[in-house]
Order: C-alpha cells, then structure tokens, then sequence
C-alpha cells in the first residue's frame, strides 16, 4: 500500500523523502536562455526525462513572468543580478532547503562589448570576466552537490572561445575559459555520471548586439546570422548524443577547425581584416 502526502516543499512516500527535481537556465529573460527554457523544459517535462520544476534566472523579472506559463513544467523565478554580492549564496540557499535534485544546470548569462580594450568602461571589461566566468564557476561549484547521475550541465561558449578576438578581447577570453572549464569538468564529472556541454554558436541574433555593438565601428561584419532557436534546437540534439561540444552550421564547424591548423597571428590578422581593420 503507498501513500503521498505533502508537507512544506518535501514529498513523503512510504515514510522516505523525495527530493524536487529541478533544473536550472541562467539569462532565462531572452535570447538563448529563453529557448534553452522551453526546449530543456519540453525534454524534462516527458515521462523518460523527468523534472518537476524549472528555476528561471535573470533580471528582467517581467521578461520572466510573460516566458512562465509558456513552459512545459512549473516555474519559479529569481528575478535577481547574479553579479551583485550574494545572489549565488540565495540560490544554494533555497537548493539546500528544498532537499533538490538538479537534473540540469544551463548557464546562459553573459555580455560582451565590441571595442578596443582601452576603450572599454573599467567597469565593463571587469564585468565581463565577472559575470561570464566568475559567476558560471561559483554557481556551477553551488549546485553540484545537488546533482546525481543523468544530469547535465550546459554552458554558452561562443566560436570566440577557439580564438584570440580583438576589438573583443575580454570578451573573448572569457569564452575561451568556458570551454576550457567545460571540457575539463566533463572528465570530472564523468565518474559521476554527469554530462557536461559547451555550446559554441557563431553570430546569433539576440539583444546580445544591444550592449555589445558601440558607435565606434570596432566590429561590423558578423558573416552569418543565426536565431538563438536554430543553436538551441542543435544543442538539444547534441545534449541527446551526450556530445562535449555543440556548433551549430558547416561554416562555424570548418571555422573551428581551420584556427586550430593556423598561427594565432595570422588567425588574428584575418579576423582584423574582415573587420575592415589593418
């Protein structure tokens, strides 16, 4: 004979508790981390991958309601800046108290600024490597703990993160850190049996451009552009094949393999040119 019943947030089956499944999307307000809500919501929400909630993170706490009752499964909202001191400890806070069992972590929060380095505001070159690195690593090392065997972490690279980027550098740099932390972690965690994926799009058409792009024209040729839902709907096949690292199109793939045959001075020096730079 079974019984359910609920008291507070923990769910009791036959006198044994049951942990809240969960999963996680950092940037959830738009672009990527909006579609990557829906998608990993509609995978967790069928009967083999399992989940009962999703938490959404971001500032925009109105972007937030209005993406809610478009999810497959239950929402809660943090409606909060990552960066400002802490926002992780509220999160690992409400993990712990809440007995979760993190079935995905997608980390999507992130900006960047199209300048040279000297040009860029202190504040945002600082802030750039804070909210793309710190951040990712100090809320990845909060919910690991509370991740088991099925899980997954998905992190948003860029093809910037094969290559030295000027008029981009911090921004750049930081996404090189990302994919090398993603790899790294994936052999980590392996024994575990938690699957890490590093996303690494080429130009993606999202309120990205709205902070980055500035009026000095250091960075106008963005080549091709894809929709955040054409890399998303990629990355989720590629999260099914349990592959490290997700690129999205034949020419960011050809892109990626010509910068690890090339010197960086001359991959730098083409880069620069295509910008209409010397």
């Amino acid at each position: 004979m079974r019984g359910d019943w609920h008291v507070g947030l923990e769910i009791y089956v036959c006198g044994e508790i049951s942990m809240k499944r969960i999963g996680i999307v950092t940037g959830a307000s738009s672009g990527m981390g909006r579609d990557f809500a829906l998608a990993l919501a509609q995978k967790y929400a069928s009967e083999k991958d399992t989940a009962d909630e999703i938490w959404l993170v971001a500032r925009r706490e109105a972007k937030l309601a209005e993406l809610v009752p478009e999810l497959a499964l239950p929402a809660r909202m943090f409606a909060l800046d990552l960066t400002a001191p802490g926002a992780i400890d509220g999160i690992a806070a409400a993990l712990e108290a809440e007995k979760t069992d993190v079935r995905f972590l997608c980390s999507t929060a992130g900006y960047g600024k199209f300048a040279l380095l000297e040009e860029t505001e202190r504040t945002d070159a600082a802030g750039i490597i804070d909210l793309n690195c710190r951040v990712l690593i100090e809320l990845t090392s909060a919910v690991l703990p509370y991740m088991g065997s099925g899980s997954a972490i998905i992190n948003l690279g860029s093809l910037s993160s094969f290559q030295p980027v000027p008029y981009m550098a911090a921004y750049g740099a930081s996404k090189a850190m990302v994919l090398s932390l993603s790899r790294a972690l994936g052999v980590e965690l392996r024994p575990r049996g938690i699957h890490v994926m590093c996303v690494c799009p080429g130009w993606v058409q999202t309120e990205f451009f709205d902070r980055a792009v500035s009026d000095n024209g250091a960075v106008t040729n963005y080549n091709k552009l894809w929709t955040s839902g054409e890399v998303v709907e990629k990355a989720m096949r590629d999260l099914s094949r349990k592959k490290p690292v997700s690129i999205l199109g034949l020419g960011v793939r050809s892109q990626v393999r010509l910068v690890k045959l090339l010197p960086h001075g001359l991959v730098m020096k083409l880069w620069c040119r295509q910008q209409g730079h010397k």
